[in-house]
C-alpha cells in the first residue's frame, strides 16, 4: 500500500512550534495549494491543507518559514479522530511531514512577505497565482541539519536577458 503527499504551495501564516511534555518539537502550519483550474469569475482557488511536522525538522521548520513562504513538503496523510469538549467526535485529516524544500531564496521570501503585507490592507483581494515564482531554489531537507543557506544569488543563471544562446549539437547529450 502506498501513503505518500507532496504539496508545493504558500504558509497561510507562521508556523506554530510547540513541545510536548516530553521534549518533542512538533509544528503545525498551513499550506496554500492553489487548483489547476479557475472558477467562473477567473479567479484561481486554493485547497488550504493543514500539515505537522516533529521533531529537529520542526525546529528547522519554524526558524526557516514564515507566512508566505514557497515551500515544498513530503509525507503522508493521517486521519484521527477525538471527542470535543461539547461530546461531539471530531474527525481530523492531515499530512504528517517527513521532508521540506524551501523553493525560493531567503530575500524573494521577505519580498513576498512585504508584498503580502501592503496588499493584507486592500479590501478586495483574492487568491492569486503567481506563474512568476521560481519553484527551483534553496532546498532544505528535513533530514540535513545543516542550517546555513548559501543560495543568496537572485539572479536566474538559465535567463537569456532577451539574448539568443547558442548551444551547438555537440553540446547536447542526446
Amino acid at each position: 500500500m502506498i501513503n505518500r503527499a507532496i504539496l508545493v504551495g504558500r504558509l497561510t501564516r507562521d508556523p506554530d512550534l510547540r513541545y510536548t511534555s516530553s521534549g518533542a518539537a512538533v509544528a503545525t502550519f498551513t499550506i496554500a495549494v492553489n487548483r489547476q483550474f479557475t472558477n467562473q469569475q477567473g479567479e484561481r482557488e486554493a485547497d488550504f491543507i493543514n500539515c505537522v511536522i516533529w521533531r529537529k525538522a520542526a525546529e528547522n521548520f519554524a526558524n526557516f518559514t514564515h507566512k508566505g513562504s514557497l515551500i515544498g513538503v513530503e509525507g503522508r496523510i493521517q486521519t484521527r479522530s477525538y471527542e470535543n469538549q461539547q461530546g461531539n467526535r471530531v474527525y481530523v485529516t492531515e499530512v504528517i511531514v517527513d521532508s521540506f524544500s524551501l523553493l525560493e531564496s531567503r530575500s524573494q521570501s521577505e519580498r513576498q512577505q512585504s508584498n503580502s503585507n501592503s496588499q493584507s490592507s486592500s479590501p478586495s483581494q483574492g487568491t492569486k497565482s503567481n506563474s512568476g515564482d521560481n519553484p527551483f531554489g534553496s532546498m532544505m531537507n528535513s533530514n540535513n541539519s545543516s542550517s546555513s543557506n548559501t543560495n543568496t544569488n537572485d539572479a536566474d543563471p538559465f535567463a537569456s536577458n532577451g539574448q539568443q544562446i547558442d548551444i551547438s549539437d555537440d553540446d547536447l547529450p542526446f
